[in-house]
C-alpha cells in the first residue's frame, strides 16, 4: 500500500501563491449567484490542469473533477465564493472599495480549495479515487447549494460522493485551531416579515388616527419575552429584529404601515414549528389590541447543518493526527449561525469544520463585520487539510 502523502510539507512552497490569490479575490468581492470576476479567477487558476471542469447555468458555479490513477470512491470538497453587501473599513492595502466585502472569509475558502486542487493534482497518479471540487456562489442567503444540487453536482463524477467536507474560517477564533462536532453543527436560517397596518393620520393629532409605530415597538419587545418564556432553554432559538421601516417619509405623517423583518435561527423542527405557529398568534393579538392588523409572512431558508456522526469521528481523529490534539476543539454546543452547506449534507454524509484565522486576540472583530480581518497564513493549513481529508476518506 502506498504511504500517505505529507500535504503539510507539500503546501509550503504553494502558500505564498495562495495568499496572493486570496488577496486578488478580496479586492473584487461579488454578492449573490452571479460572480463573474470571481469565476474567471477560479477558471484561470484551474487552467492547464488535468481536470474535467464545468460551470453552472443559473449561477456562476465551477465544478472541477479530478480522477485519480487508482480506483476508488468519490469525495466532494466544497468552498463558497460570494461576498456580503458590506462597505469594508479594515484599512488593508488590498481592501475592497466597491461596497461589497469578503467579511465571512469566502475568499479564503476559494483560495484554500484551489490549493487543495493543486496538492491532489500533483499526486493524482496515486490518488485512490475521484475528488469533486465545488466552487459555490450564493451562500449568503441566495441558496446557491440547492441550485448546484439541482444542476447535477452529485452526478458530476458519474457516481455519488461517499462523503462531503468543507472548512469555514473564523476570524474571531485562535489561529490554527479546528472546531467541529457531530450532529447539529449550525442552526437553520428562517425569516419572518411582519406588516403592521393601521389608519395612520396626522402626527399632530394622533388621537384622530391609529399610529402603528409604537405598536411595532411593543411587538419587538414582546418578541424578546416570547423567546425567553416560550422557547425551551435546551432547544433554543434566536429571533432578531433586523429591519424596521415605515410607509411614511414625512415627519408630520403617522404611517399606515410598519414593516418588521425578523431573522429566526433554530436547532430543531419542533422549536421552529413553535415559533412559526405561536409568534404570529401573539403579534396578531397585540396588533388587534391597538386597533391594528398584521400580515405575517414566514420564509424557510436553510436547514440545520448536521454533521454525520461517523464521518465526524473520522475527521476529528484525522485532524488530531495531522495537527495534534491541542489544535482540535470538539464544540459542546452548536453555533446559531447558518450555512447552506447544510443542503449538501442532507444528501451526502459529511462534516463542516471551523478553522481559526484570528489576526490578534486583542482585536478580533466577528464575521460579517466591516472591520473583519483574517490571518491568511492559515491558507496552507486549510488547503493541506482539505487534501488530507479527501485522500484519507478515499483510502478508508
Amino acid at each position: 500500500m502506498k504511504s500517505m502523502p505529507n500535504f503539510l510539507d507539500d503546501v509550503a512552497p504553494l502558500t505564498p501563491h495562495l495568499v496572493a490569490l486570496r488577496r486578488r479575490l478580496h479586492t473584487v468581492p461579488e454578492v449573490g449567484l452571479h460572480l463573474m470576476r470571481t469565476q474567471a479567477l477560479v477558471l484561470e487558476a484551474l487552467n492547464g490542469l488535468d481536470l474535467s471542469v464545468s460551470t453552472g447555468l443559473r449561477l456562476s458555479s465551477v465544478v472541477a473533477v479530478l480522477r485519480g490513477g487508482r480506483p476508488g470512491p468519490v469525495v466532494l470538497l466544497r468552498g463558497d465564493m460570494d461576498a456580503l453587501p458590506i462597505t469594508e473599513s479594515t484599512g488593508l492595502d488590498f481592501a475592497s472599495t466597491d461596497g461589497a466585502m469578503h467579511a465571512c472569509g469566502h475568499d479564503l475558502h476559494t483560495a484554500g480549495l484551489l490549493g487543495a486542487v493543486r496538492l491532489l493534482h500533483e499526486r493524482r497518479a496515486d490518488l485512490p479515487g475521484t475528488v469533486v471540487f465545488a466552487f459555490q456562489p450564493g451562500e449568503e442567503g441566495f441558496r446557491g447549494a440547492p441550485l448546484m444540487l439541482q444542476e447535477g453536482l452529485l452526478d458530476e463524477a458519474g457516481e455519488r460522493p461517499v462523503a462531503a467536507y468543507a472548512i469555514h474560517v473564523d476570524c474571531a477564533s485562535p489561529r490554527g485551531v479546528f472546531s467541529t462536532r457531530p450532529g447539529a453543527m449550525m442552526a437553520s436560517s428562517n425569516g419572518i416579515t411582519l406588516r403592521v397596518r393601521a389608519a395612520g393620520g396626522h402626527a399632530a393629532l394622533p388621537h384622530g388616527g391609529v399610529d402603528p409605530v409604537p405598536v411595532a415597538a411593543e411587538i419587538i419587545l414582546a418578541i424578546q419575552t416570547f423567546v425567553t418564556r416560550r422557547i425551551p432553554v435546551g432547544d433554543p432559538a434566536v429571533i432578531s429584529a433586523t429591519r424596521l421601516a415605515s410607509s411614511s417619509s414625512a415627519p408630520n405623517v403617522m404611517p399606515h404601515e410598519v414593516q418588521i423583518d425578523l431573522g429566526v435561527r433554530a436547532l430543531s423542527e419542533e422549536t421552529l414549528e413553535l415559533v412559526t405557529t405561536e409568534l404570529p398568534a401573539l403579534v396578531t393579538a397585540l396588533a388587534a389590541a391597538h386597533r391594528c392588523s398584521v400580515e405575517v409572512g414566514v420564509r424557510r431558508s436553510y436547514p440545520v447543518t448536521r454533521n454525520d456522526p461517523a464521518e465526524t469521528t473520522r475527521v476529528v481523529r484525522w485532524l488530531e493526527e495531522l495537527h495534534g490534539k491541542e489544535q482540535v476543539n470538539l464544540l459542546e454546543t452548536p453555533v446559531m449561525a447558518s450555512e447552506d452547506f447544510s443542503f449538501m449534507l442532507e444528501e451526502v454524509p459529511g462534516t463542516l469544520v471551523f478553522l481559526g484565522a484570528q489576526v490578534s486576540p486583542d482585536a478580533a472583530p466577528p464575521l460579517h463585520s466591516p472591520t473583519a480581518v483574517f490571518d491568511d497564513s492559515v491558507l496552507g493549513m486549510q488547503a493541506a487539510t482539505l487534501a488530507e481529508l479527501a485522500w484519507r476518506r478515499l483510502s478508508a
